[in-house]
C-alpha cells in the first residue's frame, strides 16, 4: 500500500483560527456602547468602508475619521484604537498545535487573512506570529481580499508548493470552499479537536 504523501504547507486564517477576530460585528457593538456610539450607523459606514481598509488602501485613522469621527468626539483616535487591539486574545491550543506541526513536519507555514494593516501588524508582534509563521499574505499587503482566488495563488507562489500539498484552516464555509475549488485540501475550523482530527486525516498528527 502506498503510503500518502505528508502535505508541505499550511496555510491559516488569523482571526478565528489562531485569535480571536480583530475587528468583528461583536467588537463593534461593545465600542458602540462603550464610547456611546450609535451602533446601526457606525456599523452601515463600517461596511461602506472596510473593503478599502481591509486591502490596504486605508490607514486605521483614515478609516476612524470615516466611520467614527466624522463628528466630533470627547474621546482621541488613541482611545478608540486602543480598545480595538485589546479585542484581540489568543487561542492558545491552536497556537500551540501550529508551532508542533511545523516543528516535526518543517511544513511551510503561510497566513491568509483579510485584516487592515494596523490590526496585522499588531496581533503579528503582540501574539509572536513570526516566530512559527513564514509569511503572511494579508488583504493589506497584497491589495485584494478573500474570496478572490488570485489570494490564495499568491500563497501557492511563496511557498512554492502545488495544491495538493497544503492544507488551509478557515472559520468561514465560503473561504474554505473558495480553497477546496482551487484544489487545496482544506478545513473548516469550528473547534480545536475537530481541526486536529481533520488535520490527522492529512496526515498531519501529533
Amino acid at each position: 500500500m502506498e503510503k500518502r504523501q505528508v502535505p508541505l504547507a499550511l496555510f491559516l486564517d488569523i482571526g478565528g483560527v489562531l485569535l480571536t477576530n480583530g475587528w468583528d460585528h461583536n467588537s463593534r457593538k461593545e465600542a458602540a456602547n462603550k464610547f456611546g456610539l450609535d451602533y446601526e450607523e457606525m456599523n452601515e459606514r463600517h461596511h461602506l468602508t472596510y473593503d478599502t481598509f481591509e486591502s490596504g488602501k486605508l490607514s486605521l485613522d483614515e478609516y476612524l475619521d470615516r466611520v467614527v469621527f466624522y463628528d466630533e468626539r470627547r474621546f482621541s483616535h488613541e482611545d478608540f484604537k486602543a480598545f480595538m487591539y485589546d479585542q484581540s486574545q489568543p487561542f492558545p491550543e491552536m497556537l500551540e498545535l501550529i508551532r508542533n506541526l511545523k516543528a516535526k513536519y518543517n511544513l511551510k507555514v503561510g497566513v491568509v487573512s483579510n485584516e487592515g494593516r494596523e490590526l496585522t501588524e499588531y496581533r503579528i508582534k503582540k501574539f509572536g506570529l513570526g516566530k512559527f509563521v513564514d509569511f503572511f499574505i494579508s488583504s493589506c499587503f497584497v491589495h485584494f481580499r478573500k474570496p478572490d482566488a488570485d489570494i490564495y495563488r499568491i500563497a501557492l507562489d511563496v511557498a512554492q508548493v502545488s495544491p495538493d500539498k497544503s492544507v488551509y484552516i478557515d472559520d468561514r464555509a465560503m473561504f474554505v470552499n473558495m480553497a477546496q475549488g482551487l484544489g487545496i485540501n482544506s478545513i473548516r475550523h469550528t473547534s480545536y479537536q475537530a481541526t486536529r482530527s481533520a488535520l490527522d486525516s492529512f496526515g498531519l498528527s501529533m
